[in-house]
């Protein structure tokens, strides 16, 4: 039967069969058992974003994009409801073809009407390589990354391996790298992630820097300066609306000799901040709680603990003023001041117990990189994606086509 006699249904289904049996489509189809939990513990492998073939793997992913597009691309799913295990509906079945072409569904799931649980499982790898909730539901955010068109992703995969390309310095055997689109950190030694930690990095208006630095010094119950742009923008409306805001905060302020002044003395109702020290005490409101990390750079940018852990469960964490905030920090601090001696997980913790303000230089400074990745794959193939929070992407593609090879300037506030 020639291709005009074919209805339309059939049609797709020669269109797909193309899709999934392209050439240099990899061998994703090989990667995963459906029966099998293939989410989190998958995705998340020991495989640093820029370990050893980081580019052919990107360059690999190109080509299995590349065959995606010119055969057409993926359906759009257009789910009316919420989509989830149990229920029968029409958009299930484009969901499905959706799976299969990107390799999260196996082919032999077949196409059908039915959310079964190689569906819900389907989407919760889906979900994974897209730093999605794993909750196996095709809710709005889902949905929204499920429809972004396959040649949005592939230009996403060229941008990302002039990135990873640009990268000529040998990294290090040990260092630690911050993904600020993927909102999380690697520490990584031997080419393999020791650690991965999830972050909370610089909003839209008050983004984390693009930066390579080195690890110097870590301290512990350390001291809150509050940047002057805080003080502005933040603090001094808070003292208008309640003058007991810096003592209920244990936030004191110092002249430029060290003599602490009394905020009464203060007019907080003038337009620009005074010129003192605002500093918080240690202590477990302590803008950084438990722990700073400090590292040289230009943009008075480090990483640090944080009072309010439940910003790590949220799905955009996108909310600082620049600085990295790190979940679980006193396992990095472990492994970086690993080869200090005196400093065990046992003294770290006795140190932060006992409240004091405790600097602590690293006996070897640990390189640390703060790179722009939005697109990915490592030595497993597992393609991942995260959304181009700071719309950088577009710049570089644009950089590209002009000839430039220059990542746009990021600084911090």
């Amino acid at each position: 039967m020639g291709a005009a006699a074919m209805s339309a249904p059939a049609l797709a289904e020669v269109v797909m069969d193309d899709i999934i049996n392209a050439p240099r489509r990899g061998n994703w189809d090989d990667q995963f058992d459906a029966k099998a939990s293939r989410t989190a513990a998958a995705v998340q492998t020991k495989n640093p974003i820029f370990g050893s073939g980081a580019s052919a793997n990107l360059q690999q992913a190109i080509y299995d994009y590349e065959a995606i597009v010119a055969n057409g691309g993926w359906p759009r799913v257009n789910a009316a409801v919420k989509l989830k295990i149990g229920m029968s509906d029409p958009a299930v079945a484009d969901l499905r073809k959706r799976l299969i072409i990107s390799g999260d569904l196996s082919r032999s799931a077949g196409i059908s009407n039915s959310y079964d649980s190689l569906v819900e499982e389907a989407v919760r790898r889906f979900q994974a390589r897209h730093g999605l909730p794993l909750d196996g539901v095709i809710g709005r955010y889902t949905l929204d990354a499920m429809n972004v068109p396959a040649d949005t992703r592939l230009m996403q995969l060229r941008t990302n391996l002039e990135r990873v390309n640009a990268i000529t310095t040998d990294l290090g055997q040990r260092y630690v790298m911050v993904n600020i689109p993927a909102a999380y950190i690697e520490a990584i030694e031997n080419n393999r992630v020791v650690s991965r930690h999830t972050a909370v990095v610089g909003r839209i208006s008050r983004p984390t820097p693009i930066l390579d630095s080195k690890i110097y010094n870590v301290t512990l119950n350390p001291y809150w300066t509050a940047p002057r742009s805080i003080v502005q923008k933040d603090i001094m409306p808070l003292m208008r609306k309640d003058p007991t805001y810096l003592a209920t905060n244990k936030i004191r302020l110092f002249d430029g000799k060290g003599n602490e002044v009394d905020p009464s003395t203060v007019d907080w109702q003038a337009e620009k901040a005074p010129d003192l020290m605002f500093r918080q005490d240690p202590g477990k409101i302590n803008a950084m709680a438990s722990t700073k990390i400090n590292f040289h750079n230009e943009f008075a940018t480090y990483m640090h603990d944080t009072p309010q852990q439940g910003l790590f469960n949220k799905l955009s964490r996108f909310e600082s003023s620049g600085c990295v905030r790190c979940q679980n920090i006193r396992d990095l601090t472990t492994w970086l001041l690993r080869d200090t001696p005196g400093w065990s997980r046992q003294q770290i913790e006795s140190t932060i117990k006992s409240g004091v303000n405790t600097p602590v230089n690293l006996a070897a400074e640990v390189p640390i990189y703060f790179k722009y990745v939005t697109a990915w794959s490592a030595k497993d193939h597992i393609v991942q994606f995260r959304d181009d929070i700071y719309q950088m992407d577009g710049a570089r593609e644009l950089a590209l086509q002009t000839g430039l090879n220059q990542e746009p300037a990021v600084a911090n506030n």
